[in-house]
């Protein structure tokens, strides 16, 4: 079966916005310009990728560093919601997983209107009942 891709998308710039009037206001020291350039860049190359198999998170500007998480490593999914982000449609998703080498992923800044995380959880659901795979939490 091919992988096919469920969503694609990047944060939304909107959780900067405090950053870009900050840069705005000192912006005749020039200085600001760039850090608020930069800060934008970061953003928007900061790439999601949700699959039907994997999660894929890709960053960088000029070099990009592509991170996978197999969905059937998934424990759980958490939706976070600071009041300023609620105020403008937006989310974190906090993924626990069994990962060794990233047991926590951080998703910040994901517009609310898309779903993302029952989009998650339903292909998680859907990866454990195809490769037959079960949780187990030994204490």
């Amino acid at each position: 079966m091919a992988e096919e891709t469920i969503w694609r998308g990047t944060s939304s710039q909107l959780k900067n916005l405090g950053f870009f009037l900050l840069c705005f206001l000192f912006c005749w020291l020039i200085v600001p310009i760039f850090i608020g350039l930069t800060r934008f860049l970061q953003t928007k190359n900061h790439v999601f990728g949700l699959t039907n198999e994997r999660l894929k998170m890709s960053e960088g500007i000029f070099s990009k560093v592509t991170e996978t998480l197999e969905l059937y490593r998934v424990k759980d999914i958490e939706i976070l919601q600071p009041f300023f982000y609620r105020m403008l449609g937006l989310e974190n998703i906090k993924v626990n997983t069994s990962d060794l080498s990233s047991p926590v992923v951080m998703l910040d800044g994901i517009p609310q209107n898309v779903g993302l995380a029952d989009k998650m959880r339903n292909a998680v659901e859907t990866i454990r009942m195809q490769k037959n795979v079960r949780e187990i939490d030994i204490e």
